[in-house]
């Protein structure tokens, strides 16, 4: 007799030796018609086949998985398929759906995964000009530990216009300032997003009168097509201004910065999703428009490395903004980091000191900013959070006397006016957002950017999915969205009795913390009075927030990183 773990062995083959059975029945049992097929009349032939087609399909059905039970057997690949052929594969697929099952079906409103779908409605609402309002009260627990809200005033003013929200950016050595609108589009390069997308976030910045960062896969064809405002990034592959051997070339970044519709100019140091990290785009990759776009070769493949060539020091970076500045004609120069060690950042600082040349703006991107691809490790453990960066880079920069000449950017999951108004009460000017933007477009979070099966054509190069996106229609919600937000955010200003955004504080926000205590975001910031730095008091102070950070500013030096 089989012994029960005999049985148990013998089950996992069931559904495999069962469809085999099946097969065979049909075959020598059942009628299918073979006797009856007329082959001198294709008629006749269709017409028999058709009265017997219930049989013929379960047939098929079950000849299908007959043989893919001998394929699972023999393949060696998946250990899974050759222990349990045909019921294997119910592994697979239910793998394979698990995301959407989860997003559809179990994620509650307030899950961050990495949105939660709360904030996704926002955005769709605002961008469809939808009503944004709710009924019924919070679904937030206001008891939490970490819940944030801001302070209203008892004498709140008129709220603020749309046009009155903006800042100028470009400092004493910059002779084309820009205005700036608090909100606007982070970097993505086209490569990264379809022809169509890039389109839609273009004409949806020129409808609303906001700023498009092209990402460092250079200004494209579809970046120019509507005349949006541009933020031209200049990543390590200097792509759109490099030479044969991947070099910054001064000519061609002349060329194109000097354009109209380039309004500043990013240099790119790091991003939050993958700090320190290059990239290679495959030559397969690398289509006729991408290799135009970039200025490399078709087919090739494309190296961007990890570190800038055009510059090794921090006193060098200030030189390569002085030099960009020049050959774009005096338009904003400055760069956009994620900040990591944190000696390097104080010699950047010292380098500004000692040369007296200073960024226009400096963009702070948290390590939870998002990315078409990235390694696991890096997108979950590397890099300083956009709120700590944030208040680092405004308070060094205060205490090194520095922070009135400088302008600061914030980008990081940034949705909603409520995280707009918190990191300018960490320090931000103005905040940059991609992935709010993506939603606008239409992106429904099923995270497969780095497919290239984007379902709504958003992040893909195949030519049939983005022919999905509409650029016209889907430019108007991009409008809507930052219309509808940055009157959201007038709006808040004017409950707390403000009028804009530079005047809100870290005293306006407080925070619960443990045991249901209450604090302002202030009580745990780090904060230099102005100067502190070029003298001992702001090393004590330092010291005093985190210890061995003092000794981090005395050690860094202007000529190295390290």
């Amino acid at each position: 007799m089989l012994s029960i773990q005999s049985v148990r062995s013998l089950a996992r083959f069931i559904p495999w030796l069962a469809s085999i059975a099946i097969t065979a029945i049909y075959l020598f049992e059942i009628n299918l018609g073979w006797a009856e097929l007329d082959w001198r009349s294709t008629e006749l032939l269709l017409k028999t086949f058709l009265a017997h087609l219930y049989d013929w399909i379960l047939f098929a059905f079950f000849l299908f998985l007959s043989l893919l039970g001998i394929r699972d057997l023999i393949q060696s690949k998946h250990a899974l398929l050759r222990n349990y052929p045909v019921i294997g594969h119910i592994r697979f697929l239910f793998e394979n759906i698990r995301p959407e099952i989860r997003q559809y079906l179990i994620e509650s409103d307030q899950d961050d995964v990495p949105f939660s779908r709360n904030s996704r409605v926002l955005v769709y609402q605002r961008s469809k000009n939808l009503a944004d309002t709710q009924a019924f009260g919070s679904i937030e627990n206001e008891y939490r530990e970490g819940y944030q809200w801001i302070n209203h005033s008892m004498a709140p003013v008129h709220h603020p216009s749309n046009d009155s929200l903006r800042i100028t950016v470009g400092g004493s050595a910059c002779s084309q300032p820009y205005s700036l609108s608090i909100f606007n589009i982070s970097a993505m390069s086209f490569g990264a997003l379809s022809a169509n997308a890039i389109m839609a976030l273009n004409k949806g910045a020129k409808l609303g009168g906001f700023a498009h960062d092209t990402g460092e896969g250079s200004v494209s064809p579809y970046h120019e097509r509507y005349g949006g405002d541009l933020i031209w990034e200049i990543g390590t592959g200097y792509f759109g201004c490099r030479t044969d051997d991947g070099k910054f070339d001064p000519v061609k970044f002349a060329a194109t910065a000097q354009r109209s519709q380039i309004k500043m100019i990013e240099i790119k140091l790091s991003q939050g999703a993958k700090p320190g990290h290059g990239g290679l785009l495959p030559g397969n990759k690398v289509t006729p428009e991408i290799a135009l776009t970039r200025g490399i070769p078709v087919g090739k493949d494309c190296d961007s490395p990890a570190a800038h060539s055009a510059f090794n020091s921090p006193v060098g970076l200030m030189q390569f903004i002085a030099e960009l500045r020049k050959l774009s004609g005096g338009k904003p120069v400055g760069f956009k980091l994620c900040v990591g060690n944190i000696q390097e950042w104080f010699s950047v600082i010292k380098a500004m000191l000692s040369t007296g040349i200073r960024p226009d703006f400096i963009v702070v991107d948290g390590s939870e900013g998002g990315t078409g691809a990235a390694p696991v490790e890096f997108t979950d453990h590397i890099g300083t959070p956009l709120r700590e960066a944030l208040q680092l880079v405004n308070a060094s920069l205060v205490g090194a006397g520095l922070r009135d000449q400088i302008r600061i950017g914030a980008s990081g999951k940034i949705i909603s006016a409520f995280d707009i108004l918190r990191v300018c009460a960490l320090g931000a000017d103005w905040a940059n957002s991609a992935r709010g933007f993506m939603f606008a477009l239409g992106c429904i979070q099923s995270r497969s950017c780095n497919t290239d099966r984007c379902p709504t054509g958003v992040a893909t190069q195949d030519p049939y999915r983005q022919h999905a996106l509409d650029p016209m229609d889907k430019s108007v919600r991009v409008a809507n969205f930052h219309r509808n937000t940055v009157s959201a955010v007038g709006a808040v200003l004017g409950a707390a009795g403000l009028s804009h955004t530079r005047e809100v504080t870290s005293d306006h926000i407080l925070q619960r913390g443990p045991m249901e205590t209450v604090e302002t975001l202030s009580l745990r910031m780090l904060k230099l009075p102005e100067g502190a730095l070029l003298d001992d008091s702001g090393v004590a102070l330092l010291e005093q927030y985190a210890p061995g950070l003092g000794a981090r500013w005395l050690n860094a030096t202007a000529a190295s990183w390290h």
